[in-house]
């Protein structure tokens, strides 16, 4: 075990005189939280959310630097990588209707690309991040890489050349490809992406005001990502027009709330946008992450990803199914332990904290108030 979660054990047994386990949890994940972020600075949304009870729900910190606003549950951040998930189920509820199937080629879709290599891409490779698709979007360009859109970023994919590995074969974290999925989904419904999504997706899970990001789009209490300047000694915005690929849709985009994101997990597990059985499979491991010597991005011990997922199988715990978020100042967190019914959410507005080791604690936590 981790010096820090030793630590963090013995403070727990030490507070909890005359207190039960589920009080001194709560009292250790508010003090965590409140020394993360402090009161006068951007901050975070913290929600757990075990069976159908929340157990814990509070804001930290300021959403808006100018209008100092402060952070609480209905406050919407860019949820970035976290809205993968919600393509996968997408594209898992249009094969599920057999509007098209998971081992469709991508030159299927894309009959207007010329590449022959998208032959042997099938879209479960891009769900599962294992297509062999390189990154070579060009980056001299600044206004392209600060405001293209789904089509604009994926558009190099048409005459690829080369793959870094056979399809299949190995992990590689790559958002171009989820970016696909934009287009897939709407000549698979027939539908405008943001329509299908709103509708199909959003509505359909209650979450009536989650929406994608666009420039000028007036999104509810809305947090900006910030990013300390060293030089000014002021937090800075760093979201849209200072972040790369910010616009983007399919792979990362939505601003929601964890108010709202807990109607996704409800929807979920009461099977309202998919079934049982597809939502098991998506959250099941389809490829090892661990040690994979094409990508770092979450590249931890006992990891895999599925559909939209990055699946934790630790010695000792219950499975994890969780997935990260980094766009501009956004670092976001959404870890569930399906077997348990748990459901735990941080939501920044800033990107220089530890998030793994803040999620190392929390389980440490949910493990001493038996929560898993």
């Amino acid at each position: 075990m981790k010096p820090l979660l030793i630590t963090l054990f013995v403070t727990l047994m030490l507070t909890s005189c005359n207190k039960s386990k589920h009080e001194v949890a709560l009292e250790k994940i508010d003090s965590l939280f409140t020394s993360l972020y402090p009161v006068n600075e951007p901050g975070a949304a913290v929600l757990i959310l075990k069976d159908n009870n929340v157990l814990f729900s509070k804001g930290y910190g300021i959403a808006d630097m100018d209008e100092q606003t402060p952070i609480n549950e209905q406050t919407f951040f860019n949820i970035a990588s976290v809205s993968k998930q919600f393509s996968a189920v997408a594209i898992l509820m249009l094969a599920e209707e057999e509007r098209l199937s998971l081992d469709d080629a991508v030159s299927k879709w894309f009959p207007e690309f010329t590449s022959p290599l998208l032959e042997k891409i099938t879209l479960k490779h891009l769900l599962t991040h294992t297509s062999g698709i390189p990154d070579t979007r060009d980056r001299s360009d600044r206004d392209f890489v600060l405001y293209s859109t789904d089509v604009e970023s994926y558009a190099y994919i048409g005459t690829l050349e080369q793959l870094n590995f056979e399809p299949g074969a190995y992990y590689e974290y790559m958002n171009p490809t989820y970016q696909l999925m934009y287009t897939i989904i709407e000549r698979a419904s027939g539908m405008q992406f943001d329509d299908f999504m709103q509708e199909r997706i959003f509505k359909a899970a209650g979450m009536n005001e989650s929406t994608y990001f666009e420039a000028g789009k007036e999104i509810p209490r809305m947090a900006h990502g910030y990013e300390f300047d060293k030089d000014t000694l002021r937090w800075e915005e760093y979201d849209y027009g200072e972040e790369s690929f910010f616009a983007s849709k399919a792979d990362g985009g939505i601003y929601t709330s964890v108010n709202e994101f807990v109607l996704w997990e409800k929807a979920l597990r009461n099977n309202i946008l998919i079934s049982a059985e597809t939502t098991e499979t998506a959250h099941a491991p389809q490829i090892i992450v661990t040690d994979s010597p094409y990508s770092t991005y979450q590249n931890r011990p006992y990891t895999s990803y599925g559909y939209g997922w990055f699946i934790e199988e630790k010695p000792g715990m219950p499975k994890k199914v969780y997935h990260t978020g980094d766009n501009g100042g956004f670092q976001i967190y959404a870890g569930r332990f399906p077997e348990k019914n748990l459901l735990y959410l941080f939501f920044a507005n800033r990107s220089d904290r530890d998030r793994q080791q803040i999620a190392e604690q929390l389980d440490a936590i949910f493990q001493y108030a038996s929560w898993i």
